[in-house]
């Protein structure tokens, strides 16, 4: 089991590189950094849990538009260089939301789940709980009892794991990964950071090709 808690900056990064639109004009240099604070502040203090100055967003947001820069000046080599990547389709995409499910709930609720099928990602994020997990039978029943059950899933999914070295800015690879599947046509469901890995949600019917373009960024 698997938690994450972001920090200004990688909430920054996430409401931004979700946003083509935003992030284009942010590429572009064609954006009011403190406008964007503004109109972000209520998504980034959501994925915090707590209020957050608007002049730190501010900080947040010219550091991320400084690393197109920094990246445009080392885009000789590949920022996925030395990665690895697992695919796994036919993936269930679970929420709860925090009102529902207090920690010890959650907690009850994956250990069940974990004998079933250990292999599972899990998100404690500032408003739910995320579960990505294979479609299965027995898991689907798990949830049959819970209100509102057929809201919970979104499904014909995949998910791409991205490893990469300690020392790489995940929040960069999210960004770079996005505008490099952009490019070509795909367009990312969603994006969790893990301790070990970056995961990507994407529909399944994308997922070879996506997983075949960054497979060959990373060899190049």
């Amino acid at each position: 089991m698997r938690t994450t808690i972001a920090s200004v900056p990688e909430a920054v990064r996430e409401i931004i590189t979700k946003n083509r639109s935003i992030y284009d004009c942010m590429k572009m240099d064609v954006i009011n950094y403190t406008a964007l604070a503004v109109k972000i502040q209520p998504d980034v203090e959501r994925q915090i849990g707590n209020p957050v100055n608007l002049n730190t967003i501010v900080v947040a947001i010219k550091r991320y538009a400084d690393s197109f820069l920094e990246k445009d000046e080392i885009k000789t080599e590949s920022i996925l260089k030395n990665a690895r990547l697992s695919l796994t389709d036919g993936i269930l995409n679970i929420r709860f939301s925090a009102n529902e499910l207090d920690a010890n709930e959650a907690a009850s609720l994956m250990n069940k789940f974990s004998e079933m099928n250990s292999d599972y990602e899990f998100f404690r994020l500032a408003d739910s709980f995320r579960v990505l997990t294979e479609d299965l039978v027995d898991v689907r029943k798990l949830f049959e009892s819970f209100p509102h059950e057929k809201e919970l899933f979104s499904t014909g999914l995949a998910k791409i794991k991205i490893r990469i070295s300690q020392e790489q800015n995940r929040s960069d690879v999210v960004s770079y990964v996005a505008e490099l599947l952009h490019s070509n046509g795909i367009e990312l469901e969603n994006a969790f950071f893990s301790q070990d890995d970056i995961v990507l949600v994407l529909k399944e019917e994308d997922a070879s090709k996506a997983y075949e373009i960054l497979r060959m960024e990373i060899s190049r």
